[in-house]
């Protein structure tokens, strides 16, 4: 591994491959197929654009771990992983996009020639890089193995921060924090939404207080006027208006972990709508940060918040937050827990969520959220970007 791309020790990197095999232990896996490239980032410390095609970490129980994909990639997990050259395997590139043959053709091969064929093989079934024809090659040409879905066993792994893992997070939210300042310099009427997405973009990258900016697994997501009550809504050239509020939903990253963060802009005087709910918001956030305490459930987090909701006349019925930490795109969230009603995950020390208190109406909207660590005594914030109405 070259020095200058190393995240974490080599012990740290070992904990978590002796913490996933016995989680497959208990699964009755004895060889995992990892494609969740965060999954891998974690497992290995590999890094590099390259999940629009085929790859993968295979984990096994025997002790075994090497990592797969296209030959161009190897030299990228040579620098960014600390695997001997004899676990850096890949496949030629007349397997990349290919409608006559698949790299899971030539997995199965290695597979085949490890004696891992006739195992109980762990497939990331429900997840955005593993392919149904990914699946199928794998089935017809290993007949012999068992498989099982094990979406999410590396995912659960993760939940649970390291110091290292948080100082990263942290230094995300000193990120966050240069962007919103940026933010705040340049916005105002009549500048199109495409330049202001420009600033958030360099601005992120360029990092803040000495801590250089990753790119984020989302894009910044923009809803402005009557957009601001479409949830997802990215950017165009649009200018921006007076007295109109828009949703801002951005995220600083570094070295992979992210630190979101929302938050509603409103050029000019905001109506009473926009500062009654900028109260009911920051009362939701100050009940949680009390509540992400270790011992609570992702369901208390939930109830509490639709109880103050509605105490104040207003009704949301999806959850409110989601775990985060290391991720790629398209989004930042591990896929794990949730903060809803139905869900009784216990929260430990060190879990981090993203708590996403928004609230959309009919025409329009408002954001305002957090990324928290669980502590003992109560949450703690991981970006300290002023939490009220942006107002300019």
């Amino acid at each position: 591994m070259k020095q200058e791309r190393r995240r974490f020790s080599k012990e740290e990197y070992l904990d978590r491959q002796l913490k996933v095999r016995k989680s497959m232990d208990a699964s009755n896996v004895d060889v995992l197929i990892v494609y969740d490239p965060a999954n891998m980032f974690w497992l290995t410390g590999y890094d590099g654009w390259s999940f629009y095609v085929h790859q993968c970490v295979v984990i096994s129980t025997d002790g075994g771990l090497f990592w797969y994909g296209r030959g161009i990639d190897s030299k990228g997990a040579e620098l960014t992983t600390d695997l001997d050259l004899n676990n850096i395997l890949s496949y030629p590139d007349e397997y990349v996009m290919s409608p006559e043959r698949h790299p899971m053709d030539f997995l199965a091969n290695i597979l085949k020639e490890k004696g891992l064929n006739k195992k109980r093989i762990g497939l990331e079934k429900d997840n955005y890089y593993f392919s149904a024809r990914a699946a199928e090659s794998l089935y017809s040409s290993l007949p012999d193995a068992v498989f099982s879905d094990q979406t999410g066993l590396v995912n659960w792994q993760r939940a649970v921060k390291s110091e290292t893992e948080i100082t990263y997070m942290k230094r995300a939210g000193k990120v966050i924090e240069g962007v919103y300042e940026r933010v705040m310099e340049v916005a105002e009427p009549g500048m199109r939404k495409n330049d202001l997405v420009a600033e958030i973009m360099h601005a992120g990258a360029h990092g803040h207080q000495g801590h250089y900016g990753d790119y984020t697994s989302f894009v910044p997501l923009i809803g402005a006027g009557e957009e601001a009550a479409a949830c997802h809504m990215t950017w165009n050239d649009e200018p921006l208006k007076n007295n109109e509020g828009m949703f801002l939903e951005l995220g600083g990253a570094y070295a992979r972990y992210h630190c979101p963060c929302s938050r509603t802009l409103y050029l000019g005087k905001p109506p009473q709508q926009y500062l009654d709910i900028e109260k009911v918001i920051n009362e939701c956030i100050e009940n949680a940060i009390e509540m992400f305490k270790p011992g609570n459930t992702c369901a208390q987090i939930s109830d509490n918040f639709t109880a103050t909701l509605k105490k104040h006349g207003y009704e949301k019925n999806n959850r409110c937050g989601y775990p985060i930490g290391c991720s790629y795109p398209p989004d930042w969230g591990e896929r794990t827990m949730s903060l809803r009603g139905t869900d009784q995950t216990v929260l430990e020390e060190n879990m981090t969520f993203h708590f996403m208190p928004a609230i959309w109406f009919d025409d329009w909207g408002f954001e305002m959220t957090e990324s928290i660590r669980v502590a003992q005594s109560g949450g703690e914030c991981l970006s300290s970007v002023p939490r009220q109405l942006l107002v300019k």
